[in-house]
């Protein structure tokens, strides 16, 4: 594995190029440049070029229809909620 190199984090399909690759506690780590974030290379496999597609966060198209915009929306949406929905019920 390679700076430069493409690969996808298997669990979540995650596309990113290696920014930087660093051992630490016996395990091997590196660095994608879509996320910024560390994934063991275990968990890594090489990916097609025409997978790949750089984006920064900011960039990122917003799906208005399953994300909350505002803080306001986000209150009105736990206003709305009923806790009680998600609380366990009944004896141990």
């Amino acid at each position: 594995m390679e700076v430069g190199e493409i690969y996808r984090y298997r669990p979540t399909g995650t596309v990113g190029k290696v920014d930087d690759v660093r051992e630490e506690r016996g395990k091997v780590w590196a660095l994608l440049d879509h996320t910024k974030l560390y994934y063991d290379t275990r968990c890594l496999e090489p990916a097609d070029e025409s997978q790949y597609r750089k984006s920064s966060y900011k960039e990122r198209e917003v799906d208005t229809r399953s994300s909350m915009r505002t803080i306001e929306e986000l209150q009105q949406h736990l206003k709305d909620v009923d806790v009680s929905d998600y609380m366990p019920s009944g004896g141990g």
